[in-house]
This record gives C-alpha cells, structure tokens and sequence, in this order.
C-alpha cells in the first residue's frame, strides 16, 4: 500500500491517482509557483508558521497570489491527519500560478516518507563536492529576477547539480559564487564549526533562509556555543571543527569529505543533530 497521502486545497484529502495539474497550469510549463517542505514529527509540520512565513515571502517576491496562512495551515493539518503519528515524514505544499491566462492557484500538500539514502546520510555524513554558480556572492542582491532567497517550483539547476554530483562519486553539491564564497547546497544550507561559533552563510549573498541552519543557531547555547551569520570559504570548512548540510528532511549531514579532501570528525554532530530533533 502506497503510504502517500495527498491533500488539495478545498477538497481535503484525495486519492494519489487524482488528476490534479492541467496540461497549461504554469507550474509545470514554466516552473512558476512556490513550495516548501516540512519536517513531520509526531503528527506535526515542525516549524510550520516559520515554513509558511517563507512562503508568504517567495510568492510576495514572484507576485503570486498565495492563499492566507490560516487555508495552508489547514491543508496541511488535513493532510496529517491521515498519517500515522508515530512515523517520520516531510510534507510538501506546493502552490502553483495555476493554468496559463486563467488560474486561480494549484495548492496542495504532499506527504512522504524520509527516503532512505536521507537516513543514511543523517547517521553516516556525506561528500560533497563544490559547483560554481557561475555570478559573484553579491549578484542576486542587485539581481531580483536571479530569485535569490526565492523557494520557487524552478529547480531545474538544483535537481542538475545533484545528478552532476552522483556523477563525480559524491553524495551532494555546494555552490559556490565565482567570487569564491560558499553559497548553499541545492536543497540545502551549510554550517560550520569555527572554534566555539556556529556559523551558516550570511543571507545578504542571496542564499534561501535556511529554517533549519537558523533554528541550530537560535539554540547554539544548549551545544555551549554561539550562533553567527557569516561569510566563508572552501577554506573554511577545510579548517573548521566540522561541516554539516541541513534541510528539512534529512536534518543534518555531517560533510566526511569535501572536493576529495577529508574534514574533522565533527564530534558535536550528535549534540546538534539532537537540539534539532532527529531521529537516527
């Protein structure tokens, strides 16, 4: 039995098999709508009202008209409601400009098992290699329709970079800006270890808020550590105390190796992997 279940705005939830985009809804002919996926533990969307904030705040950006939190709440708590409590999932709402000329927006909810090379990762680390992004960290900046910060349905460059990295015997990517500086992976944020401070990217290089990366940050004290936004290098992660990948489903990835070149045993990932809430 597939453990799939599928909720859409207004009608609740529906069989898998529904036929549910239109041949012209622009979400799938142009990649034009927004998403985000949450984390579900013990029948709950972890950080659900962070989640939709960010949404609100992609779909302001595309000029897409977005249904109040109130609806997408709903949809999702619908859509839990035919999952079992006890299992571990991530849910993806998913909101569409809907058919070319005409709309109104394509809104549902998806919710997945964690897959289970995600599992893996999540207790033993991955290699990651580094892909150029091709403009300088300041570019998205100055650059609105590069959709730096945006969490839009166009990902074809993300899914690209990961099927490059599985080609080059790694497990992820890390972009990095042409001016040198670590950016984001293709689904997730970084986070490394400087001496006592916990540190992700700083958002003014147009990376997406990463939830996760600022939740760890937020609670860096339980680790005995502070919590900073910066920028960095390759070179960085290479001479820090660890590296991880966060996201909302696999949680945090301990990087082992990054471009062939092994990193420190990271020992707080247990700690950190804790204040976060996965399970391994």
């Amino acid at each position: 039995m597939d453990p799939r279940v599928l909720a859409v705005l207004g009608r609740g939830v529906v069989p898998l098999d529904l036929p549910l985009l239109r041949a012209d809804d622009l979400g799938v002919s142009r990649g034009d709508g927004v998403f985000e996926t949450m984390h579900v533990r013990e029948g709950s969307a972890w950080l659900l009202g962070e989640h939709l904030s960010r949404m609100a705040s992609s779909s302001a950006r595309l000029d897409l008209a977005l249904p109040d939190h109130t609806a997408l709440a709903d949809l999702v708590a619908a859509a839990l409601q035919a999952w079992p409590s006890d299992r571990e999932g991530t849910v993806k709402l998913v909101c569409t400009r809907g058919p070319e000329g005409e709309g109104p927006p394509t809104v549902y909810a998806l919710v997945t098992p964690i897959a289970l090379a995600s599992l893996t990762q999540r207790r033993a680390g991955i290699t990651v290699v580094t892909a150029p992004l091709g403009f300088t960290a300041d570019a998205r900046a100055s650059a609105p329709w590069l959709l730096g910060g945006v969490k839009s349905l166009s990902y074809g460059v993300n899914m690209a970079a990961l099927r490059w990295a599985a080609g080059q015997g790694c497990d992820d990517a890390l972009f990095v800006s042409s001016d040198g500086e670590i950016l984001e992976g293709p689904t997730s944020s970084v986070v490394w270890l400087d001496g006592e401070t916990l540190c992700t990217v700083s958002l003014d290089t147009g990376i997406l808020p990463g939830l996760t990366a600022a939740y760890l940050l937020d609670h860096a004290a339980e680790a005995g550590l502070t919590g900073e936004y910066r920028r960095g290098t390759v070179d960085d992660l290479l001479d820090s105390s660890g590296a991880w990948l966060c996201s909302s489903g696999r949680g945090i990835a301990r990087i082992t190796e990054l471009d062939g070149k092994p990193l420190a045993p990271a020992p707080l990932t247990d700690t950190l992997r804790e204040i976060l809430g996965f399970a391994l």
